[in-house]
């Protein structure tokens, strides 16, 4: 329901709306992250607000090497705009710097999707560059901005948001 009432705002930007049409297809999409948390190499979850399924955040990878994660997101069309993903995104650096022990979180984001990009970058992640043609959607490509933030930053831009609260 959620992601066919969205269904045209998110294909702009996720390649696999058009392969998730039925009840099916959404239980295979669960029980790849699934696999992936089974497995440690990712982490995957339900946003809820007020009760209503809105959206997915989490980490599409994680590298226990290098000690990194990649943050991705979605949210439902009728949810953008009331502050739900800065939440999220916060509350996921956190996890991934305290309990994780991550030193490393990014953030990839096609270039023209300004409303993803718009939440490194209220965060504070370092822009740290772009890939030409990173992604398939369909019938082209997009490039990707890429945001950085390391776990010693993370201590000051705390700082800096909850000053910006008072």
């Amino acid at each position: 329901m959620l992601i066919d009432e969205s269904r045209n705002h998110l294909r702009q930007w996720l390649p696999w709306i058009d392969d998730t049409l039925t009840v099916e297809d959404t239980r295979q999409f669960i029980d790849n992250f699934m696999a992936l948390y089974n497995n440690q190499q990712g982490i995957t979850a339900g946003i809820f607000y007020k009760g209503q399924l809105v959206g997915v955040a989490g980490f599409n990878t994680l590298d226990w090497k290098n000690k990194i994660g990649t943050i991705g997101y979605w949210l439902g069309v009728h949810f953008i705009g009331k502050g739900i993903m800065t939440r999220v995104v916060c509350a996921l650096i956190e996890y991934a710097f305290n309990n994780l022990k991550l030193n490393r979180l990014e953030i990839r984001v096609a270039t023209n999707n300004f409303k993803s990009r718009a939440i490194p970058e209220r965060l504070y992640f370092t822009l740290e560059g772009y890939i030409r043609k990173a992604e398939w959607l369909y019938d082209h490509y997009v490039d990707h901005k890429i945001y950085g933030m390391l776990a010693e930053e993370w201590k000051i831009v705390k700082k800096k948001l909850e000053l910006k609260r008072e």
